[in-house]
């Protein structure tokens, strides 16, 4: 799978891309994420990839040119799955979505800066808007980065034990059960008794319950949705 991810601030991406299990998975070459700086394809002076917004205002606005020939460059080479802009108003991602994404092939996300992009990127160069949450960031790189995160464990091999992603909060409708490690008890605070029984089925009846259990407590709307 590969990500090509678009950005006016490529140092932003340094981090997350190279360490732990994303780190790892392109060591691996089961995932290529590649960090395409938005000012090597200005085409003013300077390297400008913004400028005013018509009608005034405060904040600057990406420019559809640079944004334009970025992905004319990258489709000229391949084709792409999905165009992908990253908006504090797009469809808000959750685990439904990253499986769908990660059964592609080639992505390409846009990160959004300053006051957003030329409202023609969005009408006429993506295929979708994808939000992180309902708040504002200064940026689109941190969320763009939670997305490649979120479905890249989620490709075979990535993960040591692939039953691990199975059993993350969300993928079937139910946040995570609670879970315990040694010692068993520690200053008189103990491990459920049921999870040192090694009967494997009292043990998943067991997490199931505290699941749903901890859904409805927390996560009520996640019930409404099934």
């Amino acid at each position: 799978m590969r990500f090509d991810i678009i950005t006016c601030l490529p140092g932003l991406l340094d981090g997350p891309f190279n360490d732990s299990i994303l780190k790892r998975a392109r060591e691996k070459k089961l995932v290529e994420i590649h960090v395409h700086d938005l000012r090597d394809f200005a085409m003013k002076k300077h390297r400008q990839v913004d400028d005013y917004a018509y009608g005034g205002g405060a904040g600057m606005v990406l420019m559809i040119e640079p944004i334009n020939g970025c992905i004319k460059k990258l489709k000229g080479e391949r084709s792409y799955d999905e165009i992908i802009y990253m908006s504090p108003d797009g469809y808000l991602f959750n685990q439904r979505e990253a499986n769908k994404l990660s059964m592609k092939k080639n992505i390409i996300i846009i990160c959004g800066h300053y006051k957003g992009v030329d409202e023609r990127v969005r009408e006429h160069l993506i295929t979708r808007e994808i939000s992180i949450g309902d708040y504002v960031m200064s940026g689109g790189e941190l969320a763009a980065a939670v997305v490649v995160d979120a479905v890249t464990r989620l490709i075979p091999g990535v993960l040591s034990d692939e039953s691990s992603a199975l059993t993350d909060s969300f993928q079937d409708n139910l946040v995570a059960p609670p879970v315990y490690t040694r010692p068993a008890d520690f200053e008189g605070m103990e491990v459920p008794a049921i999870l040192l029984s090694g009967n494997q089925k009292t043990i998943e009846a067991w997490r199931f319950e505290k699941a749903v259990e901890r859904t409805k407590k927390r996560r009520p709307d996640m019930l409404d949705e099934e």
